[in-house]
Formats: structure tokens, sequence, C-alpha cells
């Protein structure tokens, strides 16, 4: 049996060489991030734009919130998403 994680993450998933983001949202991270990896879904973003890449993710008390947090990054700027990555994972390394 997994680890039951209450809450939700918000996620940024990026191509390797880091030109296409996707950004998630899922209450079992380690789980969604392994779907994205694998390609489990093959007709998702993620899977058509090879991101497969951890960069981003920040946790939320509850997936509402996390939902919430999700709509409004995808509304705002590239260059903010570059900077929220940056804040955290300077190198944009994968974090998985």
């Amino acid at each position: 049996m997994g680890i039951i994680q209450k809450g939700g993450c918000v996620y940024i998933m990026a191509y390797k060489n880091n030109t296409v983001l996707y950004i998630g949202v899922t209450s079992p991270l380690y789980h969604r991030v392994l779907e994205n990896k694998g390609h489990k879904y093959p007709e998702s973003f993620t899977a058509r734009y090879n991101c497969e890449k951890l960069v981003y993710y920040l946790h939320y008390p509850t997936i509402e919130e996390a939902i919430t947090q999700e709509k409004k990054l995808k509304d705002r700027s590239r260059a903010h998403k570059e900077k929220l990555v940056n804040g955290l994972n300077p190198g944009w390394k994968d974090l998985w």
C-alpha cells in the first residue's frame, strides 16, 4: 500500500531542453510523475511533447487550493513560470 498524501500539488514538467513546459495538478505527485515519464497516456500533452523532467512542484493543504493555483499559473506568462522554477530549481534539474 502506498503513502496516502493529503492535499494536492501544482507541478511543472519540462522537455529536456526546457523549451516546452507543462503545468499540472495532482494529489499523488509520485504516481503522476511516473505516468508522465512513462507516457502512460500516449495522446497526453506530456507524452506528445516529451515533457519528462519534473522541474517544479508546490504542495497545498487541499486539492481545491492546488487546482485554484494551477489555473492562476496557467494564465501567467512564461517569464513568470520560469521565475518560479528558477526560485526552486535554478539549474532546471530533474527533481525526480
